[in-house]
């Protein structure tokens, strides 16, 4: 049977779990994180609320990537990545693309007829 257009593929791991392909689709956020960095209060504070639904209890987080870490070397580990580099150069860039943006480009923004020619 072939993969059809649109399918994803089930793998099972080794203990007969279902694994699901990894999202790496960070621009569906880009703009959240970006206007977070703006802010004058935009780099960690030194607390987090405790959250148990979260990887380590919510106090590991890497605010240019959005993403929540087990413990304080994990996250030491993150920093260290290309990934995470590429991340925070990309943030400190242009502002990402709005809504907005994608509107105007497709055309739907708002009309712009040029100057009136001639009054009747």
């Amino acid at each position: 049977m072939s993969k059809q257009e649109g399918e994803e593929e089930t793998i099972l791991s080794q203990d007969g779990s279902i694994l699901f392909p990894r999202l790496d689709n960070f621009d569906s956020r880009d703009d959240a994180v970006y206007e977070e960095l703006q802010k004058p209060d935009g780099e960690m504070k030194s607390t987090l609320p405790l959250d148990e639904d979260l990887p380590g209890m919510g106090q590991y987080y890497c605010l240019h990537c959005d993403r929540y870490f087990a413990n304080v070397t994990v996250r030491d580990e993150h920093f260290k990545t290309k990934r995470h580099r590429k991340r925070v150069k990309q943030m400190m860039g242009p502002a990402p693309h709005t809504q907005l943006d994608a509107d105007l480009a497709a055309g739907m923004g708002a009309p712009d007829n040029g100057p009136k020619l001639m009054s009747m």
